[in-house]
């Protein structure tokens, strides 16, 4: 089991960036996948981003493909989602999450993942 603490959210205009964070504990960090998920109020959980235990094997949903950027430090045990122009559509809170096995397919459903942040709300208005 894995304990993940997020942090970074806030509130921005349409356009602006924020960069979350999300520090990991409790188990050797490196060789297990993490993901980002996100959700907006009245609606459901939804994959955002997920990296592999390398660091090298990324991928991203649409909606946020090119705007967003997920990223991981071993030396930190964090991962990182970094957004960039960002919309109105792109409020809800913001979670990190982990599978407790070893996934050789990027995993991008809810399911899948086993230990969860408490979530970071990140708010855009226009």
């Amino acid at each position: 089991q894995v304990q993940l603490v997020e942090s970074g959210g806030g509130s921005v205009q349409d356009g602006g960036s924020l960069t979350l964070s999300c520090a990991a504990s409790g188990r050797p960090f490196s060789g297990y996948t993490m993901g980002w998920f996100r959700q907006a109020p009245g609606k459901e959980r939804e994959f955002v981003a997920v990296i592999n235990w390398s660091g090298l094997g990324t991928y991203y949903a649409d909606s946020v493909k090119g705007r967003f950027t997920i990223s991981r430090d071993h030396a930190k045990k964090m991962v990182e989602l970094q957004m960039n122009s960002l919309k109105s559509e792109d409020t809800a809170v913001y979670y990190c999450a982990a599978p407790r096995g070893h996934t050789i397919v990027l995993p991008k459903m809810a399911y899948e993942y086993d230990d969860w942040g408490q979530g970071t709300q990140v708010t855009v208005s226009s």
